[in-house]
């Protein structure tokens, strides 16, 4: 057994910012939607509500030290943070900033660039966008020397042979994305010293191409969306929709784990992913999407088979990727919760001390 560096996704969306208060009212924070939420049907866990942390604002030095030394308890060896980045204008930064400026917590931690449309139905899509995403050659220059001057030089940041580990979450969304990456690489040695870099790509929206097709080292699953692949007719009465004429989407958490442990380990770099549990009623209501069938002994099965499925490629090419540490919003989350407690992180650390 090798070991495995487990990265945990890192939603900043918890303190408010003027672009949310005028959007989604004053005070808007992620735990806006967490609280409003309600069971929607019987047997419907909702809200889901903090349980250790609380309902942390992670503008405090405190509530970032306490995540951090929460997930390293439990063998969390680092947070990749979502980075939204708009044509030079970025959103949520301030945590990031400041865990920068600090050089706290001493958790080591990797860049994810979230690089999808705002829009009101939070899915990226086209319809009705509050911050538009848009790509050009000079924003592409703008946004590699800002990362190398101010993120890939901390010494906390995860590299792979010295190249730091920078990950797109759409890369089909660039106009010419090889290009783009050719450029990056190219500035981060030429004009900043570094040996390269290690480009990611996520499998978002369950896509499976070849990630050195397009110039990326690796690729990343993202299992929150491969276990909604899936639809299942749960034996739950829907008596709380009352007149509403809804369409909650009901998936089978379990099959979608099936699937991600069925499919073979491809010929490039690939990394698996594994996700507590799913359910994004507290953002879209009865609209929202609820994977049925999770629990802390199905993730545990499925984080002991994953890492058991997957390859190191070297001694810093060992990552498993964790969707997500603290997604409330999307009832996707290791942190603690009133119902499960501690139980999703003592199933990661019982995992992974095993492959250490």
């Amino acid at each position: 057994m090798s070991k495995r560096r487990a990265i945990a996704f890192v939603l900043p969306q918890f303190h408010p910012i003027p672009e949310n208060d005028a959007w989604w009212g004053k005070g808007f924070t992620e735990w806006t939607n967490v609280t409003k939420a309600r069971p929607l049907f019987d047997g419907h866990y909702q809200p889901q509500l903090p349980a250790d942390l609380g309902f942390y604002d992670l503008r405090l030095p405190e509530a970032r030290e306490a995540q951090a030394n929460l997930a390293k308890a439990y063998d969390i060896y680092g947070f990749c943070y979502y980075h939204y980045w708009f044509n030079g204008k970025r959103l949520l930064h301030r945590p990031l900033d400041a865990m920068l400026e600090l050089g706290r917590p001493d958790m080591p931690f990797m860049y994810c660039w979230a690089n999808e449309n705002w829009t009101r139905r939070w899915d990226g899509q086209e319809q009705d966008i509050l911050m538009e995403q848009t790509y050009s050659k000079e924003d592409d220059k703008a946004h590699i020397r800002w990362l190398c001057e101010n993120v890939f030089n901390d010494k906390r940041y995860i590299t792979v042979k010295g190249a730091p580990v920078f990950m797109i979450y759409r890369h089909s969304l660039f106009p010419d994305i090889k290009e783009t990456l050719a450029l990056w690489r190219t500035i981060a040695v030429e004009e900043y010293g570094f040996p390269g870099l290690y480009l990611c790509m996520t499998e978002s929206f369950n896509t499976h191409d070849d990630p050195t097709a397009y110039g990326f080292d690796a690729a990343v699953e993202f299992s929150a969306h491969a276990i909604l692949s899936y639809d299942c007719a749960p034996k739950h009465k829907r008596s709380f929709f009352k007149k509403e004429k809804h369409q909650l989407s009901f998936k089978d958490f379990e099959k979608g784990v099936q699937v991600s442990l069925a499919r073979q380990q491809p010929e490039y770099p690939f990394f698996r992913s594994v996700t507590p549990a799913w359910d994004n009623t507290p953002r879209k209501g009865i609209h929202g999407t609820v994977a049925v069938g999770s629990s802390p002994e199905l993730y545990k099965k499925w984080l002991e088979e994953a890492i058991r499925k997957s390859v190191v490629y070297s001694e810093d090419e060992n990552f498993i990727f964790i969707n997500a540490m603290n997604e409330w919003a999307e009832g996707n989350h290791l942190e603690p919760c009133r119902k499960y407690g501690l139980s999703y992180l003592e199933a990661t650390k019982s995992v992974l001390e095993n492959y250490t």
